[in-house]
């Protein structure tokens, strides 16, 4: 599945499962216009219809997305709300989630790399959250986000004090899980993506919603519970007990070797 003409969004999917969108307006440095976020939304609903397992989400160089338009911010064609839509829509994905960003990424943009349940970034990228220059609130989630990723004080530093941080320093720091030379970016992220839609598509959709449902818990036993009414569902799945004997008897020949 391959979706180009003029798109906003590029669209690929592979035969792996693997689907690949690529915001791609370098002309207005993949600003995070009504349009792009549409295009966006449309795109992660379009690939998981045809069945994607995981999704990596790129953009056409030099930038990676300069923020919200200020073409819509001076004539907003819809409310506020609605220009979420694009990121909201890639956070909610039940499949796994990749950012790979090259080159700058900021304001509103930087809601889509945290939108991801992965960013890698290449020494290149600069995350720089720049509400406050504009003279706008962050939105969409945002101090939330970023929050949780560099803590609070990581936060402030960032939106309050104007700080920005480079793809070496936002690896360091947690915004970022891996900083890798930009010419083994998309290879690292596609890579990633590929172990990821080459495991138990089922196991890994629940998997991942235990991981969303633990972030809101505040005591170790909720916990336990979660996960194991998720492992009693895993256990009780039809070739469960088959796929582990199989693992059992590889490792006993290597082990007999």
């Amino acid at each position: 599945m391959t979706v180009r003409d003029g798109a906003l969004v590029l669209v690929d999917l592979a035969d792996d499962g693997v689907a690949r969108l690529t915001l791609d307006d370098p002309g207005r440095r993949n600003a995070l216009s009504l349009e792009m976020s549409t295009a966006l939304a449309s795109a992660v609903t379009g690939v998981l219809a045809a069945g994607a397992r995981a999704i990596v989400l790129t953009a056409t160089p030099p930038v990676f997305c300069s923020g919200g338009s200020l073409d819509d911010l001076l004539k907003p064609e819809v409310p506020l709300r609605e220009m979420y839509e694009g990121f909201l829509r890639l956070a909610a994905a039940p499949v796994p989630t990749i950012a790979a960003v090259c080159g700058p990424v900021v304001g509103a943009g930087l809601n889509l790399p945290m939108a991801c349940d992965v960013v890698l970034c290449s020494p290149s990228a600069v995350f720089d959250p720049r509400f406050l220059d504009v003279g706008i609130h962050p939105g969409g989630g945002h101090l939330w986000r970023l929050s949780r990723l560099v803590g609070v004080q990581g936060a402030a530093a960032l939106v309050l004090l104007g700080d920005r941080l480079t793809g070496d320093e936002a690896a360091a720091r947690g915004l970022a899980w891996r900083c890798v030379p930009e010419d083994d970016l998309l290879g690292t992220a596609q890579a990633l993506a590929r172990r990821a839609a080459g495991r138990d598509a089922e196991l890994v959709v629940r998997t991942k919603q235990s991981l969303r449902a633990s972030v809101a818990l505040s005591d170790a036993k909720a916990a336990m519970e979660l996960e194991l009414a998720a492992q009693e569902w895993a256990v009780s799945r039809p070739g469960f007990t088959e796929r582990v004997a199989a693992i059992r008897d590889r490792i006993r020949r290597g082990a007999a070797r």
